[in-house]
């Protein structure tokens, strides 16, 4: 149980299809933004195309509050409530296409990302780490380099098929990738507050306006 493990794996979440279909977006999504400024048409300044400057994982392409996402955010909602047992409000999701090499380092959350998931759109399996005690590993560091107690736990790991979603409480929950042995893999991070918790309401769309809008 979700209320006991703080994570529960949900097979399935979305179908195949979908899934599929948010996958082969993001690819043509991301070609065409690297075209628009590679040929100045765009500014790496503009909201809402997505960057390769993410400091957490430099040089692969991420975006924040991309409307398929956000929108697909909201159809999981049910499902993530009925699972969780939560009352929960839709904060923001970050979605990036993995290439070979990158780690995500060990880390927890802010609280915009209280309860977290981590969706498998498409590409290869990277499979993800949770510890479980919810301690705190990271002697110092952050982002892109992090120096973690000798004596840290090696973690559960996760692995996720496509259209599968981890759910996790990120702010306890320490979660990290490492090394990538594949060529690509697309995820979406889907976060959430939960109404009754300690945030309450306070992060609502990540204090936009509404979801779908670039930070601001």
């Amino acid at each position: 149980m979700f209320e006991d493990k703080k994570y529960i794996v949900i097979r399935n979440a979305i179908s195949y299809e979908l899934a599929n279909f948010g996958y082969n977006y993001l690819l043509l999504k991301r070609e065409a933004v690297k075209w628009m400024l590679d040929s100045n048409h765009l500014s790496k300044f503009t909201p809402g195309f997505g960057t390769w400057e993410d400091k957490q994982i430099p040089n692969t392409y991420s975006c924040y509050s991309d409307m398929f996402m956000e929108t697909l955010m909201m159809k999981v909602l049910p499902i993530m409530q009925q699972r969780t047992n939560l009352n929960l409000v839709p904060c923001y999701t970050y979605t990036r296409v993995y290439k070979k090499g990158d780690i995500l380092h060990r880390h927890k959350d802010r609280p915009s990302c209280e309860i977290s998931t981590t969706l498998h759109l498409g590409g290869e399996p990277w499979t993800i780490f949770l510890d479980p005690t919810g301690a705190n590993n990271i002697l110092s560091g952050r982002e892109t380099t992090t120096v973690v107690k000798p004596n840290a736990p090696k973690g559960i790991p996760v692995d996720l098929e496509v259209g599968d979603m981890l759910v996790y409480r990120g702010c306890d929950l320490e979660h990290w990738r490492e090394p990538f042995e594949g060529n690509t893999c697309a995820q979406v991070f889907l976060h959430y507050n939960n109404i009754d918790g300690p945030f309450g309401t306070q992060n609502r769309f990540d204090k936009r306006p509404m979801l779908g809008i670039p930070k601001l």
